[in-house]
């Protein structure tokens, strides 16, 4: 998509990994709903595979096997990482951070230990890495040093030379996935994972899937309730993703977003427009002294900028990285961009978060616009907006998917479930990476779910501190009862 990357670590106070992708063409009208999946014989094998569980401190930590290919379920295995907090006694709660890209081992037992005592009394909390990611055979797409690259690639192109070396960098990742990982390439996409979700039910000893989703994370949430509607637990998608939505539109409803979040930012730290304006403005034309390794160039910056409007918890260290910088100091602005993209190092990464990101993406969706079609969303999407850079990377940032060697064949398209399990939409007003309408749309395509709005800034809601939002939550999850639409205040 031509999201920024939709992942939450939420358990330490807010936090996103982010970076701007691509993909797809508004669905068609004609477009079929999702089919329930029938399980064949020959996925017998997974189903009722015997799990070899090992203690890893104080969890259960193993590895499930499933089919490469589920066309193919007679071929080539791959395995999935897999963690259990708590007693697997327990009925299961698989927790996924969003992303795509990120793994949710570490996720899991982060959020386990701040959420309610009720929670930890019903369920085991379970983390997984999708697979592509994390341990469960991560993708390769990118070097480290093709991946610093392309993050100090100038994605506002200007001139015809900066397009065409933009464009040249974009399809080379895509080329990169088939050089690295031909094989994975082709099936890492949201269908294959939510398909991994089934089976990882089964093996945990449960006949329903107990889901806390957050950011991309509802998006696997609800492709699943889409191919298993019987198999519904007890569902919570927080930060939704509309499904019906092509990536330039979930693109250009990010772009909003994220102008929307500076708005009030700058409320918070008046003069900040101006600054970051004027600073993406030099960038543009000559780097800053930062690192001893690298300066600072307009790309790095604008991931900070972006990673920080996630939570206003970032809010102070980007106003204080913005006055370096005005100083001539890009240190702490580069330090902020490579803690978004887990990058230790000019070429160094410490896991494979973009190489994921734009295989799962590009995959799922068809193929964005080219150079002039991506030229001419960043003129009008930057029209009149408070940073006009800001909304022009979120279109040049679909340049990667506009060249991937294959799509998934199911379009863009409402979600349809049969499912009459009661399923919990959240919304944050104020959310610049899944805007609030996301969550009403979703919410109306799943006629069991309720919405809870959160009135706040930053992405997404649950253990963001409020009361009113974690007692909803946990109280629907414990009980299996939702207490109907409800908003909650900051």
């Amino acid at each position: 998509m031509g999201l920024t990357h939709l992942t939450v670590r939420n358990t330490i106070g807010l936090t996103c990994a982010l970076m701007v992708a691509g993909a797809s063409l508004l669905p068609t009208a004609s477009a079929q709903p999702h089919k329930t999946v029938e399980r064949p014989p020959e996925l017998a094998t997974f189903y009722e595979q015997i799990v070899d569980w090992q203690q890893c401190q104080l969890d259960s930590c193993a590895r499930v096997q499933v089919p490469l290919d589920y066309s193919n379920p007679t071929g080539k295995t791959i395995s999935l990482a897999v963690r259990v907090i708590g007693s697997r006694d327990l009925p299961s709660l698989i927790v996924n951070p969003g992303g795509p890209g990120s793994g949710g081992i570490d996720f899991a037992r982060g959020i386990a230990g701040v959420m309610g005592p009720a929670i930890r009394d019903t369920f085991s909390i379970v983390g997984f890495d999708p697979r592509g990611t994390g341990d469960s055979w991560p993708i390769t797409c990118l070097t480290g040093k093709q991946t610093n690259t392309w993050l100090r690639t100038d994605t506002t192109p200007d001139t015809p030379r900066e397009i065409n070396q933009l464009m040249s960098q974009a399809a080379k990742i895509g080329q990169g996935c088939e050089t690295f990982s031909r094989e994975l390439a082709s099936h890492v996409g949201t269908n294959d994972t939510a398909r991994d979700l089934d089976v990882l039910r089964e093996v945990l000893g449960n006949n329903t899937l107990n889901w806390l989703g957050f950011s991309y994370g509802t998006s696997l949430g609800t492709r699943y309730a889409e191919l298993f509607p019987q198999q519904v637990g007890r569902m919570v998608l927080d930060g939704a993703v509309n499904p019906a939505l092509d990536s330039m539109e979930l693109s250009q409803g990010q772009a909003k977003g994220f102008q929307s979040a500076l708005r009030r930012y700058n409320s918070q730290y008046p003069g900040s427009i101006s600054t970051i304006n004027s600073l993406l403005a030099k960038l543009d034309k000559n780097p800053m002294p930062a690192s001893k390794q690298e300066p600072l160039v307009q790309n790095e910056a604008l991931t900070a900028i972006f990673y920080s409007m996630y939570s206003p918890t970032l809010w102070p260290e980007l106003n204080i990285a913005l006055g370096k910088a005005g100083r001539g100091d890009g240190a702490s602005l580069q330090r902020i961009a490579y803690s978004a993209n887990d990058q230790i190092g000019p070429d160094k990464f410490a896991t494979n978060l973009l190489s994921a990101f734009y295989a799962i993406n590009c995959w799922d969706y068809p193929a964005t616009p080219r150079a002039e079609g991506l030229a001419r969303s960043a003129r009008i999407w930057s029209k009149g907006a408070l940073v006009p850079e800001i909304s022009r990377a979120m279109s040049w940032g679909n340049a990667p998917c506009s060249s991937w060697f294959d799509h998934a064949d199911t379009p863009p398209q409402p979600a349809r479930s049969s499912t009459e399990s009661p399923i919990v939409v959240i919304g944050t007003k104020f959310d610049p990476a899944t805007p609030l309408s996301w969550a009403r749309a979703l919410n109306r395509q799943l006629p069991t779910s309720d919405l809870l709005i959160y009135v706040a800034d930053g992405h997404t809601a649950y253990l963001s501190g409020n009361a009113c939002v974690d007692t909803y939550v946990e109280n629907y999850l414990v009980s299996g009862q939702t207490s109907g639409d409800k908003t909650c205040r900051q």
